[in-house]
């Protein structure tokens, strides 16, 4: 199994345990997360390209592969893609590299599920 499929069913699986279980607020935080990406004065991938930058500059995989995953299905090309990791490495420096090879490995995984 691929680290994309992977993602996607470990995902699956614990967001619906989390919600299941999961307290009211818990459910709102959800909820607000979901709404943030919808479009509204930036459209969808255009939040999904910014939340890929905090999440590369913030170091963390899973939110970098969801991003990643969510830019692609939203419509963005890999040079849009590529910039987007270009101001990643400019604000987070060389730290973010090792996330970026991943960050790439994954971006051909999306798009060979495409």
């Amino acid at each position: 199994m691929s680290r994309y499929d992977e993602f996607q069913a470990f995902r699956a699986a614990m967001n619906e345990k989390i919600l299941a279980r999961g307290t009211t607020t818990t459910k709102r935080f959800f909820g607000l997360d979901t709404k943030a990406y919808e479009p509204g004065a930036l459209d969808a991938r255009t939040k999904e390209l910014l939340g890929l930058s905090a999440s590369m500059v913030l170091r963390c995989d899973d939110c970098i592969a969801y991003h990643v995953d969510q830019a692609v299905k939203s419509g963005a090309s890999d040079e849009e893609i590529f910039e987007t990791f270009d101001i990643a490495l400019i604000v987070g420096g060389s730290i973010v590299i090792p996330h970026l090879r991943r960050a790439v490995e994954f971006l051909e995984q999306c798009r060979s599920h495409a």
